[in-house]
């Protein structure tokens, strides 16, 4: 869940290899697809992908339900896989055309939201927590304190990516409760709190990856991987993990039930499941995959990185997101449309 900047359509290959061999149409979050992967494939397949960008999951959802959409793979977040398949918008996957299934890690193989892997495949993982610039706030970076009780130092110059169910999961964990909610007492002190902090944020907006990069923003809660890429540029710039708790995703493929190019789906489905191919979507990202063998073919600073690697005294705070029911996402809403206004 990822991991945004911009929403633009990238089309990798020469319209003779296109017309010769097909197309296909990835649906995605954006800045999260490997230009040089898409390169390659094309290389190797002579099929032309065209990736077109979202933001968030309920986007990605309600672009797919409305129907008409002309998307063949979906990357959806691990709590949305289970609504994607009740929906009826995605189909189980022919495990006889992707002879590269074998190497999906085996921690990753056989997960709460896809029992067997028989819907989705890995594309990356991650946490969300943190982004500070320490030269700016010196103070404790794990914790939602940070951005639910902003600190001068960070006021006006602190930004909250606009993901409904990062935020106020992450405000509900800070105030004791558990993700999924109904808990309308817990509930009540996630509103308010989130209300207050509001008028202390510079913005609620994506792109941190830039911003803080170039000194717009001092601190993000933001996805592990673009930290790690603020970091690779501005070297002052932390990740830290909120002790109260904080969210762990994975981003999965998924083929759409209306598909056109389904041929050429699980072409790009095999293609990403080799682990060099893996390594290169994590090499441009910087989140970690789910591809056994793809660590050799990483780059090196990938291995130890703290945004990637959770350090030991932090795993215990993290917990993977469910899929929460309809009562409980009627109250995040509620809550989201308000802080929106």
């Amino acid at each position: 869940m990822k991991r945004v900047l911009t929403a633009t359509a990238l089309l990798m290959a020469t319209t003779g290899l296109a017309s010769a061999e097909g197309s296909l149409q990835l649906y995605n979050w954006g800045n999260y697809t490997s230009p040089e992967l898409l390169e390659k494939f094309t290389a190797e397949t002579g099929i032309t992908v065209t990736v077109t960008d979202y933001d968030s999951n309920d986007t990605a959802l309600a672009k797919i339900e409305a129907g008409g959409h002309g998307f063949d793979l979906v990357v959806p977040s691990a709590n949305y896989v289970s609504i994607f398949n009740e929906k009826g918008l995605t189909v189980p996957l022919d495990l006889a055309k992707l002879p590269n299934h074998a190497n999906i890690a085996p921690e990753w193989k056989d997960v709460a939201w896809d029992a067997g892997r028989t819907t989705s495949i890995p594309w990356q993982w991650g946490t969300v927590g943190i982004a500070v610039d320490t030269a700016i706030y010196g103070g404790d970076i794990n914790t939602s304190a940070v951005w639910l009780e902003v600190p001068d130092e960070l006021k006006g110059k602190l930004n909250v990516v606009p993901e409904m169910m990062d935020i106020v999961t992450l405000a509900t964990k800070y105030h004791g409760g558990e993700p999924c909610s109904e808990d309308l007492e817990v509930l009540k002190k996630v509103r308010d709190s989130l209300m207050a902090a509001k008028p202390n944020w510079v913005s609620m907006d994506y792109g941190a990856t830039e911003k803080m990069a170039n000194g717009d923003w001092a601190a993000s809660v933001n996805w592990n991987g673009s930290s790690m890429r603020i970091r690779l540029d501005k070297d002052t710039v932390a990740y830290g993990y909120p002790k109260e708790g904080y969210p762990l995703w994975m981003d999965s493929v998924m083929l759409l039930k209306d598909a056109q190019n389904v041929d050429n789906a699980y072409a790009f489905m095999d293609f990403i499941m080799k682990p060099e191919n893996a390594a290169m979507i994590s090499n441009f990202a910087r989140y970690a995959n789910g591809i056994a063998g793809s660590e050799a073919f990483m780059d090196p600073e990938m291995a130890t990185a703290p945004e990637v690697v959770i350090p030991e005294e932090h795993k215990a705070a993290g917990f993977f997101m469910p899929t929460c029911n309809e009562k409980s996402r009627e109250y995040m809403t509620a809550i989201w449309t308000e802080l929106m206004k």
